[in-house]
């Protein structure tokens, strides 16, 4: 019992999120942004001698998109989130 609590303020240091610095939270961001504007998707086609042809489709839709939330509103947010600091630079959407 001792044990365990000497251990909780160890496990309870280890799941402190580190702030992110702006400029590295505008990297995380932008993705993120990017994915507010609209749904995603690829397609894949291949083809090998073991299993002939092979196809693939993704499909990707975000909250934030279903929400209607302006991308540079989800940039800000995010940014601030990960770093406590406004953001140092507008995104770089599409």
């Amino acid at each position: 019992m001792r044990a365990a609590l000497l251990a909780l303020p160890l496990l309870a240091a280890a799941c402190t999120q580190t702030p992110l610095s702006p400029l590295d939270a505008a990297r995380v961001c932008e993705q993120r942004a990017r994915q507010a504007q609209g749904p995603s998707g690829s397609v894949s086609v291949g083809a090998n001698s073991r299993s002939g042809l092979s196809t693939g489709i993704s499909i990707g839709v975000t909250d934030d998109y279903l929400r209607g939330r302006d991308p540079y509103e989800v940039y800000e947010d995010c940014v601030v989130a990960r770093s406590g600091q406004p953001p140092v630079r507008p995104p770089r959407l599409r």
